[in-house]
């Protein structure tokens, strides 16, 4: 029996050595799997026409053909990079100092803006001015665009940031309204201040996440919109707002996850000012109205619910989209680890690069949404590789109005500025 014993006992060790080998093997794996670290780091893939103005944009912007290298431990999982903003925003974010203006709506509501001087000159010497509008439920006192903003004022711009409306926790709303996907309104009352109070200076226009979708429709609603703007960046939109919202409600890269996130946050916005929403309805309606939003999991069912009929629009395709053409010089933005925006989406931005000579697309391999971080292993720098990429774009186009080419203007379409060179 000892004898037994004797030869069993040095292979249970073994065994259990195996064991734990098999389990941290798995374990890493896993954590290669998850964090990507295998994925390669490479430079934005470009789509875009070889027009005299685009070459000099890339040739000027050295970030859209550089290697982008997020930090090497987490940087390249799509999902920590957008936890990352959701959470923190920006590491060491700054405090810029800007004004608070209140502008009143012909239907009641009051639209308010930050406004922030430059803190220097621009390197051509013009006054440009940066009209700025943030994501879904976002404001001038977020941490990513505190850090954009402190880095434009820095490079001689001065900046406009939309507060979207009832997104302020201490701002009351003055009307039954607030802050809609296809609304316009308070983006160009902004605009239209800022061209009033300052007639000598020229616009560059940006727009993150969901604020790209309505920059975008804002300068394709008229002609006039188009006045005085050199042109515009819009970082992570999801470019068709419906088709969007369908892939939503799909489970892959979590965004059903995302969706209920995000609806949750839009609930809570909603139950603060619903007084102000919800007030003057009958009782009856009143209730109604809350229970609606109490039951949706989704930002559609509160778009189709709640949202849209702020704008007396009868169907969510009618809220939703209204496409429009943008001619000005146009940088679209996206990342193909963000897990908000469904990889179909792209084939937008893509087709309307390769289509029209005003556009470039640039698509990142990494960066979530809104992430962007920059770092060597572990820790990322203040400063984003967003952040650098739009003021690297707007110096460049400035530059390129500076130098006046045979076009007057580079976005004149029927110029030279958008001839394809052979």
């Amino acid at each position: 029996e000892n004898s037994n014993l004797h030869t069993i006992s040095p292979e249970m060790p073994a065994m259990f050595d195996g064991m734990k080998l098999a389990a941290v093997a798995t374990v890493l794996y896993i954590i290669v799997r998850c964090l990507n670290l295998k994925s390669p780091t490479a430079p934005p893939d470009l789509t875009y026409q070889d027009t005299a103005l685009n070459r000099f944009l890339l040739k000027s912007c050295s970030q859209m053909t550089k290697e982008y290298v997020p930090p090497l431990l987490w940087g390249k999982s799509g999902h920590l990079q957008t936890a990352l903003y959701g959470k923190l925003g920006r590491v060491s974010s700054p405090h810029p100092c800007g004004i608070r203006k209140y502008l009143p709506m012909h239907d009641g509501a009051t639209a308010t803006f930050d406004l922030f001087e430059p803190l220097g000159d621009h390197q051509t010497g013009d006054e440009i001015t940066m009209v700025i509008c943030p994501g879904i439920g976002n404001h001038s006192e977020k941490h990513y665009i505190r850090t954009f903003v402190d880095y434009a004022q820095k490079e001689g711009y001065r900046c406009a940031v939309l507060n979207h409306l009832g997104a302020l926790p201490n701002i009351e709303l003055t009307s039954p309204r607030m802050f809609t996907y296809g609304c316009t309104w308070e983006f160009a009352s902004m605009v239209g201040y800022i061209k009033r109070t300052y007639p000598k200076t020229q616009l560059i226009v940006v727009g993150f996440s969901l604020g790209g979708n309505i920059v975008c429709k804002f300068l394709g609603e008229s002609r006039a919109n188009q006045e005085r703007v050199l042109c515009c960046v819009s970082v992570c939109q999801g470019y068709s707002a419906l088709r969007a919202q369908e892939t939503f409600l799909q489970w892959d890269q979590f965004r059903r996850f995302y969706n209920f996130l995000m609806a949750d946050n839009m609930k809570k916005i909603i139950l603060s000012h619903r007084h102000s929403l919800f007030g003057e309805s009958s009782p009856k309606k009143f209730d109604a109205d809350l229970s609606r939003l109490y039951t949706a999991t989704s930002l559609m069912q509160i778009d189709d619910n709640i949202m849209r009929k702020f704008h007396g629009y009868s169907s969510l395709k009618e809220y939703y989209e209204k496409e429009t053409p943008v001619d000005v010089p146009l940088l679209l933005v996206n990342s193909a680890d963000d897990p908000l925006v469904h990889d179909s989406l792209l084939a937008i931005p893509r087709t309307l690069a390769a289509k029209k000579p005003n556009v470039i697309f640039a698509l990142t391999l990494h960066g979530g949404h809104l992430g962007f971080f920059e770092g060597d292993v572990l820790f990322p720098q203040p400063l984003t590789w967003m952040d650098k990429v739009i003021v690297g774009y707007a110096n460049a186009m400035c530059q390129w109005e500076k130098q006046k080419p045979p076009c007057q203007s580079a976005h004149l379409t029927g110029s030279s500025c958008f001839e394809a060179k052979a």
